[in-house]
């Protein structure tokens, strides 16, 4: 629109080439005067407001990286459990003994046989739950799940080294515990 002015302008004879020439040279004068006083801070503040978001951005997608990270970990961890267990479980028995242990503050029931009760009370077979369900893993097995995953480790009757000091000590030490005591 300008252009098409000033071509009539010119046409009609009040302006020459000069003049045009010498106008917009003030014009562009004008406003590279105005984008040095009045531009320079929107443009500050506009380039200070886009690195905000950036930040901001870069913080959410670090997050959501981290989450997505433990979730994987959580999985990986979960998955090296199962492997262990199934490749690791022993059989239960005929399962005709039951044999009580607490899990989660409430008493469970898993029926075993004979020899796998003796086991498990003595230390050298341990409980697992994996996938809601109860196994029974030796105790190499049961150390490596622990240091995993401790919470999947139900029940491991380890004779801890104080008792055999206390065993020393023990005024009952003298009497046998019956083998068909159960609780």
């Amino acid at each position: 629109m300008g252009n098409a002015l000033r071509d009539q302008l010119l046409k009609s004879g009040l302006v020459n080439e000069k003049q045009l020439k010498q106008a917009t040279k003030e014009k562009q004068k004008e406003v590279r005067q105005q984008q040095g006083q009045g531009g320079r801070p929107k443009a500050d503040e506009a380039r200070a407001q886009q690195q905000r978001q950036a930040a901001e951005k870069a913080e959410r997608d670090r997050q959501l990286n981290q989450q997505r990270k433990e979730e994987a970990d959580r999985k990986a961890k979960l998955a090296e459990l199962k492997q262990l267990v199934e490749t690791h479980a022993q059989p239960i028995g005929d399962g005709e003994v039951p044999y009580h242990f607490v899990d989660a503050g409430h008493v469970k029931r898993l029926y075993v046989g004979a020899k796998a009760r003796d086991q498990l009370a003595s230390g050298r077979l341990a409980i697992v739950r994996c996938e809601g369900r109860y196994s029974l893993v030796s105790p190499e097995v049961a150390q490596k799940i622990k240091e995993r995953h401790e919470s999947a480790l139900v029940l491991w009757n380890r004779p801890a080294k104080e008792d055999a000091a206390a065993a020393a000590d023990d005024p009952y030490a003298q009497f046998q515990v019956p083998d068909d005591l159960m609780w």
